[in-house]
């Protein structure tokens, strides 16, 4: 079989993160039809030429990049697969309807293998109200791909992209970050232990929740709902699937403005804390926070005007606000130093 070969000046993919390759590879893309009203570049593409606009999203989870199969139910791992679609929906401040899933497997999965998988599907469609309409299976030399697409609705005046954030909007996020990161972490390390010494038995009841962010994520669809119960429309809104760092720096940089987030207004759980303190003493919560990925939490902004309907909402939180165009994304210390934030790139 004769070697690839490439051309000089060759770009890492890393180099890029997968934002900025997606931009690059979709750039030239022209639409049309009228009925397209956005295309690539948010979490969901918007089409539709009535009120109600449909929303359309596709994730996908492969094997030995976004899951191990050493550490995860595969019963989890399809609840998880349609969680993630669905957080895309969720950050368009949409209502998924629903999902199609494609299945790429290796002989090495059984039909009861993927009965289990599925089984995780069912729950998640059921515990959201989607219907699973279609769909395909696929063969493969190694490993497990799964890929999900999601529909869902929402009202015209209700659709918020990351480009609408304005000078002086709040910057606000639900949950708390980082914990699905910490959650990966101690898998890895009862991994090494295991493979060490295969008579080992991990004990994993004392990390229970940053295990679950991992690998049970929800889509953030009842902070949604509040939202539109208190009758505010965010301003613009991406979910946290990258880290906090890298998703304030897509919805700046969509919007045209800069941002200021405070280190002491992150909201980090005590087992994350906890996790970081576990694994090395130059490891700290603001960090897995910043970089981690998985959390699915909504990252989003709002208008000032909107301050006393949200500053009491159950799990969101205030932490920071919109600057001017042409300024710089940071995160501002106790001390009032700022930090310029920095996207990772590909990190899970």
């Amino acid at each position: 079989m004769p070697e690839l070969t490439y051309q000089e000046g060759r770009t890492e993919l890393d180099a890029l993160g997968p934002y900025a390759l997606i931009e690059r590879l979709t750039d030239d893309f022209e639409h049309h039809h009228a009925s397209t009203v956005l295309g690539v570049g948010d979490d969901c593409a918007v089409v539709g030429e009535g009120k109600v606009k449909n929303l359309i999203t596709t994730s996908t989870l492969a094997e030995g990049v976004d899951f191990d199969m050493m550490y995860t139910p595969l019963k989890h791992l399809g609840y998880k697969a349609v969680a993630v679609a669905l957080s895309n929906i969720a950050a368009m401040n949409g209502t998924p309807t629903q999902i199609t899933v494609s299945v790429v497997v290796s002989n090495r999965y059984s039909v009861e293998a993927l009965e289990e998988l599925y089984a995780g599907i069912r729950l998640c469609c059921q515990r959201y109200d989607v219907d699973l309409v279609g769909g395909s299976t696929g063969s493969s030399r190694s490993g497990m791909v799964i890929t999900v697409s999601a529909l869902g609705t929402v009202d015209e005046e209700c659709l918020t992209r990351r480009s609408g954030a304005r000078l002086h909007d709040l910057v606000c996020v639900s949950g708390d970050l980082g914990s699905a990161y910490s959650g990966l972490l101690i898998l890895e390390r009862e991994k090494v232990t295991y493979q060490a010494n295969p008579n080992f038995q991990p004990d994993l009841e004392s990390y229970d929740y940053v295990l679950e962010r991992y690998l049970k994520p929800e889509p953030r669809l009842d902070v949604v709902r509040q939202l539109a119960e208190k009758g505010v429309v965010p301003t613009a809104m991406i979910d946290v699937s990258k880290g906090l760092a890298s998703e304030v720096l897509q919805l700046c940089k969509a919007s045209g403005c800069g941002c200021e987030v405070y280190e002491e207004r992150l909201p980090i759980d005590y087992q994350t804390t906890r996790v970081c303190s576990e694994m090395s003493q130059n490891m700290l919560p603001d960090s897995n926070a910043l970089n981690g990925g998985g959390d699915y939490e909504l990252l989003f902004t709002v208008a000032q005007s909107d301050y006393e309907k949200i500053k009491d909402m159950d799990g969101v939180h205030i932490i920071g606000h919109i600057t001017e165009e042409g300024s710089p994304a940071v995160m501002v210390t106790p001390q009032n130093s700022t930090i310029q934030l920095v996207a990772q790139g590909f990190r899970n």
